[in-house]
């Protein structure tokens, strides 16, 4: 699944006088299911909250399915700070007690869930926000995470609280969702066996649902242009081999490895594709999607 080069990008952009002119190119993803995982300063910034929201309604119009999984960090971090409610992280992972995951809850599923829900539905779209919760959309169980002692060399686990990880998606309630005209946003959080509440990295949600969902493409919105190998330059397609490759030499390193882990796991689990998109770019989900070469990252197996 090679790609194009990226002059064929600059090209399209050069040519390309409306998106209109490019709609006969785009109705090859017609029918096909599209997992948007979207946060980073794409979500906090309001023109490209706003142009995000009109991208969406768009790609619903060309015959796309978009599944809409967001997340949250920032704001929820600004709200325990101003409930005075101390927050620790462990591994990049927000430790959630009791207290903790009823302002994450709060957050993602009131907040934010409606105020994308509002954009898409006033860009012209029909959008439902739902949590994991809804009609147990997300079944989830205790995110299990342990580290080694670097003293004495002892393994120990670690308690994150109310951190969860997926063990089910219910794909038919998001079928129910896209059958009858609507845009599914799902805030990331899911339930446990007894009814408790996880919070769930919203990556991991994201890949979940593509999986479970059977989508042509995960397109993973964040604050980097994409891969960069060692001389800085994007790398526009991996497989699932070379990324392995890229970590075991230190290409890739730091938070770009769960993304990526994320992505290798959702190709590996029947969806078509995954990328790594700059989601401060405006319209990078048109120019990835309309173009041949695109401009992010594509993970294929």
């Amino acid at each position: 699944m090679k790609r194009n080069s990226i002059s064929d990008t600059k090209h399209w952009l050069r040519t390309a006088r409306t998106i209109t002119e490019a709609l006969p190119f785009m109705r090859r993803y017609s029918g096909k299911t599209f997992v948007i995982k979207y946060g980073g300063h794409a979500m906090v910034d309001e023109e490209l909250a706003a142009l995000f929201a009109s991208d969406i309604v768009l790609l619903k119009q060309v015959g796309v399915n978009p599944i809409v999984v967001h997340g949250g960090g920032p704001q929820i971090g600004r709200m325990l700070k101003r409930l005075s409610v101390e927050s620790e992280f462990v591994d990049g992972l927000r430790v959630t007690d009791a207290k903790t995951v009823e302002v994450v809850e709060m957050v993602l599923s009131g907040t934010i869930n409606k105020s994308i829900v509002s954009a898409i539905n006033a860009a012209g779209g029909r959008a439902v926000g739902l949590s994991g919760k809804d009609g147990s959309l997300i079944q989830a169980q205790k995110l299990k995470r342990t580290t080694r002692d670097p003293d004495s060399n002892i393994e120990k686990v670690l308690d994150l609280g109310f951190v969860g990880e997926p063990t089910m998606v219910d794909p038919r309630i998001l079928s129910a969702l896209q059958d009858s005209g609507l845009i599914p946003v799902i805030a990331p959080i899911g339930m446990g066996p007894k009814g408790e509440t996880y919070n769930i990295n919203a990556d991991t949600v994201a890949g979940a649902v593509a999986a479970a969902a059977g989508a042509s493409r995960l397109l993973m919105l964040t604050d980097v242009v994409g891969v960069l190998d060692k001389k800085g330059e994007l790398l526009s397609d991996l497989s699932a081999g070379e990324v392995a490759g890229l970590q075991q030499d230190g290409t890739i390193s730091g938070g770009m490895i769960p993304k990526l882990e994320t992505c290798v796991k959702a190709v590996e689990n029947g969806v078509e594709a995954a990328v790594i998109l700059d989601g401060r770019m405006p319209h990078s989900m048109l120019l990835e999607i309309f173009t041949g070469a695109g401009i992010g990252t594509l993970i294929h197996r």
